[in-house]
């Protein structure tokens, strides 16, 4: 497998914004709500930090504790829709069992909601007319377009750990000439066959290793969006040691769509900045 470099499309998307937020007058703003103590959250939030910082993005993180009441947390929201200074928002997912993610993102202002997830940017996607590029599915897109594969007619098959991702990335695929369907996590092992037969592979589930390279195609492209930790390790939803002798493409975890996330992410802050105007 030849291995895609999220690293190195990250860093060009973020050398260009660097270069447009330096001829700019107006700083984009990004603000950051991070409740609880999420180890990989955590983590993203700093990464998401460090890359503001470098291009010159002004990054504001509210930091809430896990027993935080929801009250609160859309009170925090709602200071940062009022505030002009900030052009991006996101709450990091996932939230506390006991929060309500759904009603909490919907207090977001769905032009600030750059990572794309508000129901009305959802909506707007689905319609073809998105205000943003949702950062995640649009990330996974461009590790695809890095391997050069054509889409047209590639059988693609995407392992979703939840209808609304599936659907989704199923829908950008198509757009792209895709033959494009969705398997959920629960149902992957009675899918086997289609995983084997597909051209390109998305898996989002979150299962360490769940992939074996004797379940994919020889030569097919595989994206693997999937995170988890096993005690200080970093583990994707493919057995990367299990798919060197295949020929094709692999995106490795980490280093795959993580980076090019971030970097999708702060170009849509970017974009909500100059939108604002």
């Amino acid at each position: 497998m030849k291995i895609l470099n999220g690293n190195k499309i990250g860093q060009a998307i973020l050398r260009d914004l660097k270069r447009k937020i330096a001829q700019e007058k107006t700083k984009p703003g990004l603000g950051v709500v991070l409740i609880g103590n999420d180890k990989a959250s955590q983590i993203y939030v700093s990464l998401k930090e460090k890359a503001c910082l470098e291009i010159g993005i002004v990054f504001r993180m509210i930091k809430l504790n896990a027993k935080v009441k929801e009250k609160e947390i859309l009170g925090e929201i709602r200071k940062l829709n009022n505030d002009k200074d900030i052009h991006g928002i996101i709450v990091q997912l996932p939230l506390p069992d006991r929060l309500n993610t759904n009603k909490i993102i919907s207090i977001i202002d769905p032009k600030k909601d750059v990572d794309g997830f508000h129901k009305e940017n959802v909506k707007l996607f689905l319609e073809g007319e998105e205000r943003f590029v949702p950062v995640f599915p649009g990330a996974i897109m461009k590790l695809i377009e890095e391997s050069g594969r054509n889409l047209r007619n590639a059988r693609t098959l995407v392992a979703a750990n939840s209808k609304e991702f599936g659907e989704m990335m199923k829908m950008f695929l198509e757009r792209k000439g895709a033959d494009a369907e969705y398997v959920l996590q629960k149902d992957f092992k009675k899918n086997l066959e289609k995983i084997k037969n597909a051209d390109i592979v998305v898996s989002a589930c979150g299962v360490p290793e769940m992939i074996t390279g004797e379940m994919l195609k020889n030569g097919a492209v595989m994206i693997d969006g999937g995170i988890s930790k096993k005690g200080k390790k970093t583990l994707g939803d493919v057995d990367f040691n299990s798919t060197k002798k295949l020929s094709g493409f692999l995106s490795p975890v980490p280093g795959g769509v993580g980076p090019v996330t971030v970097a999708c992410l702060l170009k849509n802050t970017y974009e909500a900045m100059k939108k604002s105007r």
